[in-house]
């Protein structure tokens, strides 16, 4: 991986040269946390036209809502202006519709104090992460860094632009920091240091989605295997797993000593080539610095060029943790190969192959021994693999270049001439076998009953039905469905037609998972007539399982059903008890995937694909966002903590829909019920 480095962060220096774009900045913080004061710091000494828009104070000088604060922004950006978001932005959510507004002519970025961020009050919060759109994340830890910040913006004028990529960022494993509270400004408790870890400590799986764990028993955390949690896929639809993406080191400016000015003119040249054939896939030009030279010549030359930034963009960070490190899920890697296809030698190469283990080695052998200049070989990972298992990748490609390095085999003593051909030819074959990749996974039918690899959720329209690609890190529930016995410590009962697991992060006392264990029956959108004898097994044995915890609780009822359009490959239905008191229910998306239309009563699915042939699959995208509302008095709650002080002593009837069809199990009659 190339290691040279110049001034590369300096904005005005070395990327001036092409035109500037619009920033959009989304300052993230808790209220006081100085976004405000950010933005005025900034506005006063800048060139640039910035607007700041607040939503405490967008109405009028008083507080108005985030559809008014998009409305302005919008307009700002259409008349040439940046603009600093001035809200707290504190997760995904509430970031996703801002990070929208910029399309290839806007640059997105996030400024955030990352202490803040991940204090005790915040800890269950959103660190921003390049996967969202972002094209640059400076994360403050203190003051200096707030005031180095406010000096990179300030210095950015109407033609310059930013390096991409993350900034600042320490360990996100870490735990908090010691004067976490005085950055906040408020109060400290003597005992938060080491007892609060960061948002980021939370269960990830290697494509970004917050993590279940199923157990032999609510009491055997230890005992575990990491299970997606099944939440509202509207929180994850734009999350980085969604797109095929191959990243890439640059190929022959390290060991191979190529001219850094004309590899970065091949490289945008090819990729220039490709974008047209690129559909939604992006490519990923990966360095370990920020101050790399052959990152910052890309830039500036595909800035140049006018290249989709969300489909072609650089990436600091150690090509084999991009997911575990930097929130990046590729699921394609490429290495800048030896001619022999062997481990060793250093850089890029020895790097790959040591992280992958000694699978990538057996599977290269298997198709070949040697490779030629200006060619490639796309390798299937093998499922043993930690990079398969950790980072998500599916495959490795090895490419080789053209050598400029006496001290290595064919040297091509300074002809740029074939060099600068076999180089092209180098990105063409390592594109071609991306694509490759990428259009074999779209024609997979889901009725074959592979287990599919690479994005979670890339769909094609085959024999008139969307087809839907799971993420290894996707097939666990899956995996378990298909061959109990090898999980016996977390299965709770097994049958030729289900397997029941309970919940180790649930979101009630009470919360199981039954899964159905026929191939072919994803998601419930896949249900049909012929499962219907299924759907009614998977639903008595959750009723017999109520039964149980009803005999063992009697003030528990219980609702059974689906999420209509679930995250994690192989239909599973929910046996949730409704006093949701968890701890491990904390966000709005938990609840509302419980709460509202997007969970679809097993009655109603059975009773629907009898009458229709099909179960109605409701709409994340609308059910997500909804306020948050008690599920029985149907009262309004600003936040979940507010939410769940309610619920725990609310004493109203249940809705009169769900007190019908036996919706709720043991049936409720309250006749005080609402109309």
């Amino acid at each position: 991986m190339e290691m040279d480095i110049d001034g590369a962060c300096k904005p005005k220096d070395e990327e001036g040269k092409a035109k500037g774009k619009p920033i959009v900045a989304i300052l993230v913080g808790a209220p006081g946390s100085g976004k405000s004061t950010f933005c005025e710091n900034v506005m006063l000494a800048s060139s640039r036209p910035w607007v700041r828009v607040c939503q405490d104070t967008i109405n009028n000088g008083k507080s108005g809502t985030k559809p008014q604060c998009l409305k302005s922004a919008a307009a700002s950006l259409k008349e040439g202006k940046s603009v600093f978001i001035d809200r707290c932005n504190l997760d995904k959510e509430q970031r996703v519709d801002f990070v929208n507004l910029g399309g290839p002519e806007v640059e997105v970025h996030a400024v955030l104090k990352a202490a803040a961020v991940v204090n005790r009050m915040l800890q269950n919060k959103e660190l921003p992460k390049l996967s969202e759109g972002f094209s640059r994340i400076t994360f403050c830890r203190n003051e200096t860094d707030v005031d180095a910040a406010i000096k990179t913006y300030t210095a950015v004028g109407p033609l310059d632009t930013l390096p991409h990529g993350c900034f600042g960022q320490k360990d996100p494993n870490a735990k908090t920091q010691l004067g976490i509270m005085r950055f906040l400004k408020r109060p400290h408790e003597t005992n938060t240091r080491d007892s609060v870890p960061s948002q980021l400590t939370e269960d990830k799986g290697p494509c970004g989605k917050t993590q279940e764990t199923v157990s032999s028993s609510s009491g055997m955390a230890s005992q575990k295997i990491k299970v997606s949690e099944d939440m509202a896929p509207g929180s994850i639809s734009q999350d980085e797993s969604d797109i095929p993406t191959l990243a890439f080191p640059s190929i022959s400016t390290a060991d191979f000593q190529f001219d850094l000015e004309k590899a970065s003119d091949v490289i945008v040249g090819k990729v220039e080539e490709f974008m047209d054939k690129l559909g939604n896939a992006r490519l990923v030009l990966v360095d370990l610095t920020e101050r790399s030279k052959i990152l910052s010549l890309v830039r500036a030359k595909a800035a140049e060029k006018k290249i989709d930034s969300k489909r072609f963009f650089t990436f600091i960070g150690d090509i084999c943790q991009l997911y575990t490190k930097g929130g990046l899920c590729c699921n394609v890697i490429a290495n800048a190969a030896n001619w022999r296809l062997k481990p060793g030698g250093g850089g890029v190469n020895a790097a790959i192959f040591n992280a992958a283990g000694p699978a990538l080695e057996a599977a290269t052998k298997e198709q070949a021994r040697s490779l030629l200049p200006g060619n490639a070989l796309v390798v299937p990972l093998p499922s043993t693999s930690p990079l398969y298992s950790k980072e998500g990748v599916t495959h490795v490609i090895h490419v080789l270049g053209p050598n400029m390095n006496p001290r290595r085999p064919n040297c091509l003593d300074n002809d740029y001439v074939k060099g600068c051909k076999v180089l092209g030819d180098a990105y063409s074959s390592l594109f071609k076998g991306f694509l490759s990749i990428a259009n074999t996974q779209v024609k997979v039918p889901r009725s074959s009953g592979s287990i599919l690899s690479g994005p979670s959720k890339l769909e094609d329209e085959i024999s008139g039905t969307k087809t839907k690609m799971w993420a290894p890190c996707l097939q666990a529930l899956y995996n378990i469905a298909m061959q109990p016995e090898k999980h016996s410590k977390q299965v709770l009962e097994a049958s030729d037609d289900v397997v029941v697991l309970n919940d180790i992060y649930p979101k009630a006392k009470q919360h199981l998972l039954v899964l159905a264990r026929i191939k072919g029956l994803d998601t419930l959108a896949d249900a049909r007539k012929e499962h219907l004898p299924l759907l009614m097994t998977m639903h008595e044995v959750g009723l017999r399982w109520v039964d149980k915890f009803v005999g063992e609780d009697a003030s528990l009822v219980f609702r059974l059903g689906y999420h209509s359009v679930p995250s994690m490959r192989q239909l599973h239905l929910h046996v949730i008890s409704q006093d949701f008191d968890s701890k491990h229910l904390k966000h709005k998306k938990h609840w509302n995937s419980f709460t509202t239309a997007f969970f679809r009563d097993s009655v109603d699915v059975i009773e629907e694909i009898n009458n229709q042939g099909k179960a109605t699959i409701q709409d994340e995208k609308r059910l997500m966002p909804m306020e948050l509302r008690c599920h029985r008095c149907r009262s309004a709650h600003p936040n979940i903590p507010r939410l769940k002080s309610h619920i725990s002593s609310c004493q109203a009837p249940y809705p009169a829909d769900l007190q019908k069809k036996g919706r709720l199990v043991p049936e409720q009659t309250n006749s005080g019920c609402d109309p």
